[in-house]
């Protein structure tokens, strides 16, 4: 058979088999790639995603652009995800709001499972557990006590949904005693009224609490995470308080639209996870009390789905909505 001849049926069975021409992913990648996130300029998912972003175009000899576009717990930039083009240009950081969406929102424009690959987990990080300091409370076994025998007690949270208001929502359950949920557009104005008594418990971030904890303007009574964290080596988590099988996370993660080529991803992942392996990005995530994860498609994939199971319990029986 001619060489021409021999091109010409290689290129009618790509056609014919719908497969992309190994030229498509060959010299990835060939042009700036778009970093779509959920949030605002600042804050933890934004610092994260720029760190990753800078050292991911100097592995895959690229530009990698960050484009911030906040609202509607996320799905705004998950929906311009989901639609864009397969081809490993346009990138999707998700949160934890990612799979608790699902059960918080009563109609998605895209499916949350069926329309993202996962390329891997960035980061996890845990949630501080703090009072207002006049509160007579040291520990979370006190503060258990304290709601119980007193009406009334209200927390805060950065927003209804969001795994602060859950996380307190399952501890509730767990322990058997009540308080009301006083929901906030973010943890700035949360962590003000808590400070000032208006609110007398919180979950926020390490990142966002840690100064306030250190300045005495709140009190630290446990940590989410399942063992301690080396910020803060003397404040137990709420898992050894009495309640072992609680623990919660925040997480930030990866995605590309269904349909992108493995070989991308691939790609991907791997540059991904060598930037996560870096000293001085593993630095940097661990002074905002966060943990590199750097997990495979699959595992996060299979994390994902289990988180949304979690959650959706939890959603469920506590009756929280957003819309």
């Amino acid at each position: 058979m001619k060489p021409s001849m021999m091109s010409t049926l290689c290129m009618s069975l790509v056609a014919t088999w719908g497969l992309a021409p190994w030229s498509v992913w060959a010299g990835y990648p060939e042009r700036p790639i778009r970093l779509v996130l959920p949030v605002a300029p600042g804050g933890g998912t934004d610092i994260v995603s720029r760190i990753v972003a800078e050292k991911l175009a100097a592995g895959l000899g690229q530009s990698v652009i960050v484009e911030n576009r906040g609202g509607a717990g996320g799905n705004i930039a998950a929906e311009m995800v989901a639609r864009a083009k397969p081809d490993g240009y346009t990138l999707l950081v998700v949160t934890a709001s990612h799979a608790t969406n699902p059960n918080l929102y009563r109609n998605l424009p895209f499916d949350t499972l069926k329309d993202f690959i996962p390329i891997t987990q960035l980061t996890s990080q845990p949630y501080l557990f703090v009072v207002n300091p006049q509160l007579p409370v040291k520990s979370v076994p006190q503060f258990v006590a304290y709601a119980k025998k007193t009406p009334g007690v209200t927390y805060a949270s950065s927003g209804s949904g969001l795994l602060g208001h859950l996380g307190m929502e399952q501890l509730k359950m767990l322990a058997g005693f009540d308080a009301i949920h006083v929901p906030y557009k973010g943890a700035s104005p949360a962590l003000v009224d808590t400070i000032a008594g208006h609110t007398q418990a919180f979950f926020p971030t390490v990142v966002s609490g840690l100064p306030f904890v250190r300045d005495g303007k709140v009190r630290v009574i446990g940590v989410t995470s399942s063992k301690r964290l080396s910020l803060l080596p003397d404040v137990p988590t709420v898992a050894e308080a009495g309640y072992p099988d609680y623990s919660v996370y925040g997480w930030y993660g990866l995605l590309a639209p269904a349909g992108t080529p493995k070989e991308i991803i691939d790609r991907l992942h791997d540059e991904t996870v060598k930037v996560l392996g870096m000293a001085d990005v593993r630095a940097k995530i661990a002074a905002d009390g966060a943990e590199p994860i750097g997990s495979t498609p699959e595992q996060f994939d299979a994390y994902i789905r289990s988180e949304m199971e979690r959650w959706g319990v939890v959603i469920k029986q506590s009756g929280a909505r957003v819309d």
